[in-house]
């Protein structure tokens, strides 16, 4: 049985991540597939053949709107299938979801929306939320074991955020999108990074409005790799990396059993 290192990172631009020396990190092999969330560019508007002279298939999909949002994959390991969006058109054309299975294994890179921009956001969001859980229910039939990656947006417990108390009225913590990642998890997913870390103080995005905020580590975890409870028992590593450093998000790392 062989094990996929995966990782999960929202750039925050994928250009500007590649002037902070993201092609050099790539280099040092930090996992086989690597998933990317708000590229904010088109594949053409890249240089993309630095990553496939690094051995990674590279597969994308962008917004309609220009700079904005946008995932993409860059894996060594050639998936036997791809699938671009979820059939939501309002999410698609934002390009938020892309599908990669590898084996029995699919794996999903979400970028879930983000509510901070005003009333209309948190709407879509809610809705967004809604309609993903009712496709992911869907999906398991079809395809039991999932790996669901991205930046979700949403700090599930006070354990995942800095100042639970200052931000119980924030978009990310408010209490409806805890309660649906509640509603998600007793759905049988698994919190990956969670089975293998206990400990507080874990975050993996931190404001760029006040640059010593992750000097201290005051930041909110909302970057996820999580499982379907069938391979729960194929976790062998799950980590966070704040030291590396070409967004406002860090890279969250899972190593699993295929």
């Amino acid at each position: 049985m062989s094990s996929l290192r995966i990782i999960s990172y929202n750039v925050n631009g994928i250009r500007a991540a590649m002037k902070k020396g993201f092609i050099e990190w790539l280099k040092t092999s930090p996992a086989d597939i690597i998933c990317i969330q708000e590229t904010k560019a088109l594949k053409d508007n890249v240089d993309h053949k630095q990553f496939t002279e690094l051995g990674f298939h590279d597969y994308w999909f962008s917004a309609q709107k220009k700079g904005y949002s946008g995932v993409a994959v860059f894996t060594k390991i050639q998936p036997d299938h791809v699938e671009y969006g979820t059939g939501h058109k309002v999410s698609d054309d934002e390009g938020r979801v892309i599908q990669l299975d590898f084996g029995d294994i699919r794996l999903i890179n979400a970028y879930f929306p983000s509510g901070t921009s005003g009333d209309e956001r948190q709407q879509f969001k809610y809705k967004w939320l809604d309609e993903l859980f009712l496709y992911l229910d869907k999906l398991q039939k079809k395809y039991p074991k999932i790996i669901l990656c991205g930046d979700y947006n949403i700090a599930h417990k006070e354990i995942d955020i800095h100042d639970p108390k200052g931000n119980k009225n924030s978009s990310g913590f408010l209490p409806e999108e805890r309660v649906w990642m509640d509603k998600f998890f007793e759905k049988g997913w698994i919190d990956a990074f969670r089975e293998i870390h206990a400990e507080p103080h874990r975050y993996s995005w931190w404001s760029q409005r006040f640059p010593s905020v992750r000097l201290q580590n005051k930041g909110w975890r909302i970057d996820y790799i999580n499982v379907t409870e069938n391979l729960k028992k194929n976790i062998v590593d799950a980590e966070i990396y704040p030291s590396i450093k070409h967004s406002d998000h860090c890279p969250v790392y899972l190593e699993i059993k295929s």
